[in-house]
């Protein structure tokens, strides 16, 4: 775990270090997650959000797990800061007037919609993205409003299918949550 963990820390550095190189500030944003069936601890996911050159919000998002199952899985920002259980994290993040939480409704265009976690054979997985779907910060597409959000590994891949068109498309049953938090 040690040398995989540090394989996820020094891609997170190294984006953030060209953050800070080029005088952008950052927030930061840190979520452990645990199985969503032993409870153990599987992985982090390290969020940081910072002002493009074009004055768009853009939030790094990486996640780093182990004891996985090999494949891909759907990652998605939900809708509560609750893990306990899985469920209680809610649907899909999709704030706004025209916003729908259910992973089938909306689909692919939720708001904390990601790209799969591919998990090798070793049961270890990096992913790594850049979203303008949510901010870290105060305004409409912060995450952190009243409730708060999670980070949830699903068990199957998110097939990226339009609403409507196929159930379950959007990675299927919880395999793993993590309460997002600002950090330092």
């Amino acid at each position: 775990m040690n040398r995989f963990f540090l394989t996820g820390l020094l891609i997170f550095l190294s984006v953030n270090h060209f953050a800070f190189a080029q005088g952008k500030s950052t927030i930061k944003a840190t979520a452990e997650i645990v199985s969503c069936t032993t409870g153990d601890t599987i992985g982090k996911a390290i969020l940081s959000e910072r002002q493009s050159d074009e004055g768009v919000k853009l939030v790094d998002v990486t996640v780093i797990a182990e004891n996985l199952p090999e494949g891909k899985h759907g990652v998605h920002i939900h809708e509560v800061a609750s893990c306990s259980p899985c469920s209680a994290a809610g649907g899909h993040f999709d704030p706004g007037p025209a916003g729908n939480s259910n992973p089938d409704g909306n689909h692919p265009f939720h708001t904390g919609d990601l790209v799969n976690l591919d998990i090798n054979g070793k049961g270890e997985g990096i992913m790594h993205t850049t979203t303008s779907r949510i901010t870290l910060s105060p305004g409409p597409l912060s995450i952190f409003d009243g409730n708060g959000s999670a980070i949830i590994v699903h068990v199957n891949p998110d097939t990226y299918c339009p609403s409507g068109v196929v159930s379950g498309c959007a990675g299927g049953g919880r395999a793993a949550c993590g309460v997002i938090e600002l950090s330092d």
